[in-house]
């Protein structure tokens, strides 16, 4: 009987998938993942190509890196806006 996949890893795939899909951004995220946790970049793209082909079921460890790396920083939001009384 095959092995029944999380559902959530499902969505994480296809949203990582797309996030990837941009030209150069699987590439860029090895060399980050490299100089961040060691080894080399090819390494890395061979490994993340495994999970996004579906040939290899990521770690914790690694979707948390990924999903880390890939994460858009929230822009810096002051206080909320009080206007001038006079």
């Amino acid at each position: 009987m095959p092995e029944k996949k999380a559902p959530y890893l499902d969505t994480w795939l296809r949203r990582t998938r797309r996030q990837l899909a941009v030209s150069g951004r699987l590439r860029q995220l090895a060399l980050l993942l490299s100089r961040r946790e060691g080894g080399e970049p090819i390494d890395w793209e061979r490994e993340l190509s495994a999970v996004l082909l579906g040939d290899a079921v990521p770690t914790l460890d690694l979707v948390t890196l990924i999903d880390a790396s890939l994460a858009i920083p929230a822009p810096h939001r002051a206080g909320p806006f009080t206007p001038d009384l006079f």
